[in-house]
């Protein structure tokens, strides 16, 4: 039963608030781990974290007027399965945009 050997892969986690962005650092890191040889798994949109903030307009008084503001957190899940040392390599020499966060779990 437990015959099958574990295969080793690279898990990316990536996060950012500008949905453009997130989706073009996504097919870069793709592009960059299949000219290395790996085969890849994604990328896969992840539920959108919205977090709503409910603000007083005025300073004193006149609690029925508010502003909401609402912020968006973005994410993407890649796995890379069977990376070789080449896919590392480019991988850690990969220059993304700032504004996008970045998890690695091997």
């Amino acid at each position: 039963m437990a015959t099958e050997e574990a295969v080793q892969r690279i898990r990316i986690k990536i996060r950012a608030y500008d949905h453009k962005l997130i989706d073009q650092s996504a097919k870069q890191i793709v592009d960059t781990a299949r000219k290395s040889g790996a085969s890849i798994a994604g990328p896969v949109p992840l539920p959108t974290e919205k977090t709503k903030y409910t603000v007083l307009k005025s300073t004193f008084v006149h609690k029925d007027s508010r502003d909401q503001y609402e912020m968006r957190i973005h994410k993407r899940l890649i796995d890379i399965l069977s990376p070789t040392q080449k896919t590392i390599d480019s991988l850690t020499n990969l220059n993304l945009p700032a504004g996008v966060d970045v998890e690695i779990k091997m």
